[in-house]
Formats: C-alpha cells, structure tokens, sequence
C-alpha cells in the first residue's frame, strides 16, 4: 500500500516551500515540504515554527559554540 492510500495518513498537511502553500500527503515531491503536521491550521504556521525552533537552538546553550 502507498502512503498516500494508507488510511492511517489521510489526516497529515504538508507546507510547500516551492508554492508556499498546505497540501496534503499527494502534494509535491517531499524534498520540498515541511511536515507532516497534524491538523491544516499548524501547517499554515510551518515558517513560524521552524523560525521559532532555529531561534531556541542557536540559544541553545547545550549547542553553544562560544569557547
């Protein structure tokens, strides 16, 4: 069975980053999409949440690279 005939996996919303755009599992190619994500509405907020994550990490001080 192919994931996008699985059942199990007809709730999952990608972002596009070529169409800037939610779609779902038969979208485009998945190297350029974020996700998957649960619901449409958090993968509308897909560029916000990668911003918000990359912020924590760089301040990360675990990941610090200062000597």
């Amino acid at each position: 069975m192919s994931p996008v005939q699985d059942p199990s996996r007809k709730d999952e919303w990608y972002f596009c980053l070529d169409h800037r755009t939610v779609e779902p599992l038969d979208g485009c190619r998945a190297a350029v999409r974020l996700g998957p994500y649960p619901t449409r509405e958090e993968a509308e907020l897909a560029l916000e949440t990668v911003e918000r994550r990359n912020e924590a990490w760089d301040n990360d001080p675990e990941w610090a690279d200062d000597d």
